[in-house]
């Protein structure tokens, strides 16, 4: 009985034997895409871009004004629309990789996006959508700053306690999300939703309390942390950028490496099924959230004590959401959350430079990232739009080599 019974373990072999070769061909299609996701988001961004400039529209009201005059309206509309596309997106990519500075504050912005985006993209893989990134960095950022400009430690024992107070508050707080849905079913959603304003309203509670409030303010806000509390800084570049790229590769390895990983995928796969097979599914969701808080409090440590930014209710700013479009655009996999949580903070840290250079409103980045998501989220759309035919054995050879060996097998 129990030798048809085939084990989890005995699964295993056959996914590492698969050929490196097969894996190569199916990120392909997922690559071709996403390229082509951001490539039409972009082509749309220019159409608003040039509809919002003051000359093309000056051209084109001559244009519907003095239809005789067709060609030279329409010449002067296509030449400022290029013109102000140019120099919007020429100030992007100087904004973001054009010179030393640019690039430094790229990458700060960046750092938190790639660690909160890993949170989410972790939660996907067990089967979990966590959208409470938002609360879990804003009592992450509560314990963090209250260590941070309170005590009085040593420089480097100061920054690894406050790190480590906000990494912890926040893995409590997304583990509560993890014990609610293992105990009681408690859909995730819901309750992240709920704990992202219990974190806000927690924040402000805590700020009101003079232990926590600025000297000398009226305002709700916090002491900025101690100097010996903030991120040193490396050939211009604070340390968080670093533990952004260690804290991917300790996903990855967590994924792909390791047993809990493991079980979070076959979670993730079919918890009916693991539970079957022996595995704890509420462990699972507990300790899948618990990650996830973890890796935002540690995003947050990266805008409170690498910046040296005050303790409010609006520090998390847009990061907390924008980890889920990181996440999304990154496919769930640490590279690809990654290199999305860079093109996001280059898109971020351009937008400022197409807002002082170009005269561009902030929005139409916004814009954007929305639009790649929306393109990445509509596989089939870019592909139609960009008219990429799916070749009836295409972008999945194995398919064809199995019936290959189907039929050999049939023959034999």
């Amino acid at each position: 009985m129990a030798a048809m019974s085939p084990t989890p373990d005995a699964v295993v072999p056959e996914t590492e034997e698969e050929p490196k070769g097969r894996d190569l061909r199916s990120w392909l299609p997922t690559v071709r895409d996403t390229a082509l996701a951001i490539v039409l988001a972009l082509l749309v961004g220019a159409f608003l871009i040039a509809i919002s400039d003051d000359d093309v529209i000056e051209a084109l009201d001559g244009l519907f004004s003095n239809p005789g005059s067709f060609f030279v309206y329409a010449g002067d509309v296509i030449r400022h629309s290029f013109g102000a596309v140019w120099d919007a997106y020429t100030a992007l990519v100087r904004g973001a990789v054009g010179s030393g500075s640019a690039l430094e504050r790229t990458l700060e912005r960046s750092a938190p996006l790639i660690c909160a985006g890993l949170g989410v993209a972790l939660a996907f893989r067990a089967g979990l959508f966590n959208i409470g990134a938002t609360g879990q960095m804003l009592v992450g950022a509560l314990a963090c700053g209250y260590v941070g400009f309170t005590y009085d430690l040593p420089p480097g024992i100061h920054l690894v306690v406050a790190v480590a107070a906000g990494m912890a508050a926040a893995a409590i707080w997304g583990g509560i999300v993890g014990v609610l849905k293992a105990q009681t079913g408690a859909h995730e959603v819901i309750t992240t939703i709920m704990l992202n304003q219990i974190g806000r309203f927690t924040v402000l509670y805590f700020l009101a309390k003079e232990s926590f409030q600025r000297p000398g303010s009226d305002n709700l806000l916090s002491p900025p942390p101690a100097e010996n509390a903030t991120y040193p800084t490396i050939a211009g570049l604070h340390l968080g950028i670093p533990l952004a790229l260690l804290a991917a590769l300790g996903v990855w390895w967590l994924l792909e490496r390791s047993r809990l990983g493991f079980e979070m995928r076959a979670v993730g796969a079919n918890p009916e099924a693991s539970r079957t097979a022996g595995m704890s599914v509420a462990k699972v969701y507990i300790a899948t959230m618990a990650i996830a808080g973890l890796l935002s409090g540690l995003a947050i440590t990266m805008t409170l004590l690498g910046l040296q930014q005050s303790v409010t209710d609006q520090v998390v700013g847009s990061v907390g959401f924008d980890a889920i479009t990181v996440a999304l655009l990154g496919r769930a996999t640490p590279l690809g959350t990654v290199l999305a949580g860079l093109l996001f903070g280059a898109l971020s840290a351009g937008g400022l430079g197409m807002q002082t250079s170009a005269g561009v409103p902030p929005e139409l980045i916004q814009v954007v990232q929305a639009l790649i998501v929306l393109f990445v989220a509509a596989p089939a759309l870019v592909r139609g739009l960009a008219r990429v035919r799916r070749r009836r054995n295409g972008d999945k050879p194995e398919r064809a080599e199995q019936a290959a060996a189907e039929a050999k097998g049939a023959t034999a």
